[in-house]
């Protein structure tokens, strides 16, 4: 059963926030997939798709970086869980129309809780990436839309955003 809208687990009794207790749920397959932007000149795009950067490859950068980000979520949002996750998909597909690069994370877990909070750091950093190795030709980029797309697994079951 779905949990009721509004309610807040990661506060005690007393409004401390906490580590939600996971010790009683059980193991089940997890996934969640996340999206962001990088909205930027098309000039800038040109260089992105080349590899003419003056830092390197800006897109397999951002990858790795999604990738080593998703696996330090825990370390970096405070209330979160470590968790062994199974498989992190990183996806950067430069875009002419936005123009920009559009990411994408899919993260994967057999565990007691999910892994959105990864998913969602994944494409954040590698969105920050983005931005970080092409910053020198242009500061005006945008950071746009980070959120979850879908999650499947655990007690809430699926969830799907709306288009």
């Amino acid at each position: 059963m779905p949990r009721r809208a509004g309610k807040l687990t990661h506060l005690s009794a007393g409004g401390e926030a906490r580590m939600v207790d996971v010790s009683a749920k059980t193991v089940t397959e997890r996934e969640a997939l996340a999206e962001g932007r990088v909205v930027m000149l098309p000039q800038t795009l040109a260089i992105v798709r080349k590899g003419d950067a003056k830092k390197g490859d800006v897109l397999g950068a951002a990858r790795l970086a999604g990738i080593l980000a998703a696996k330090r979520t825990h370390e970096l949002i405070p209330l979160c869980h470590p968790l062994p996750i199974s498989t992190i998909e990183v996806d950067l597909v430069p875009d002419a129309k936005l123009p920009g690069v559009r990411v994408t994370a899919r993260v994967k877990v057999a565990g007691k809780t999910g892994v959105e909070m990864e998913a969602l750091t994944a494409v954040s950093v590698a969105c920050l990436t983005v931005y970080d190795m092409v910053k020198a030709v242009e500061r005006g980029m945008r950071i746009e839309g980070i959120r979850l797309v879908e999650k499947r697994g655990g007690r809430s079951g699926h969830y799907r955003a709306k288009e």
